[in-house]
């Protein structure tokens, strides 16, 4: 069946970014199929996550700025040995180091010390304010500026893997945070306690509140 016949009469979609595409590409993307303008999102994916992703068609919007304010639960993968400009693969990279081997059990006990809340700089690539300016738009301009900080809250981690990637290890963490949690922070804050660089390497969000991603719609 055709996404226009799925999803026409509801207000609220769900879909499943890919990676790639930014959550404003998939809004413009359900516009083209059913021919309507008032569509937005609740809650943003950044280009290299995939994932669920809340749509609001019509008086659907409405509703969006309640359903942002609900948890979240994404699949990370953390590249440990690496950091970046951007908190993910997508940047520049500031620091490498060879990691030759980690205590895989102070790593899962890390991991269980997340959960809590948190006081973590913001990435300097977010949509976050200051002095009246986005964050992305004066860390592309090249200035200088301290970033903020922002509680962040962390209500379950489980460990699911940490293993050998050439140079470096890649730690695969399954997070249920609250809204407003940004995920590179988390990752770059676990590197903070392993006393390596570290960036963000995938991400999965799998669910938002009760929605979850496989009930979500693929389009194209």
């Amino acid at each position: 069946m055709k996404i226009k016949k799925k999803v026409e009469d509801k207000e609220i979609v769900l879909i499943d970014k890919p990676k790639g595409p930014t959550s404003f590409d998939m809004v413009s993307r359900l516009r083209r199929k059913l021919g309507i303008r008032k569509i937005g999102h609740a809650g943003t994916l950044d280009p290299l996550a995939s994932g669920l992703l809340i749509l609001g068609v019509g008086k659907g919007t409405k509703k969006l700025a309640d359903l942002i304010k609900l948890p979240k639960t994404y699949e990370a993968e953390i590249l440990l040995g690496v950091s970046t400009d951007t908190g993910d693969l997508e940047g520049k990279v500031l620091k490498e180091q060879e990691i030759e081997t980690l205590d895989i059990k102070e790593v899962k006990r890390m991991v269980k010390g997340l959960v809590g809340k948190l006081l973590l700089k913001v990435p300097a690539y977010s949509a976050i304010k200051v002095k009246g300016e986005r964050l992305y738009k004066i860390a592309r301009e090249g200035r200088k500026i301290d970033l903020p900080e922002k509680e962040m809250e962390v209500t379950k981690a489980v460990f699911k893997s940490c293993l050998k990637s050439e140079k470096h290890y890649v730690l695969k963490v399954v997070l249920d945070v609250k809204s407003g949690t940004y995920v590179r922070s988390l990752a770059e804050e676990i590197g903070r306690r392993l006393s390596v660089p570290a960036t963000l390497k995938n991400l999965k969000r799998t669910k938002i509140g009760r929605f979850n991603l496989k009930d979500a719609e693929k389009i194209s």
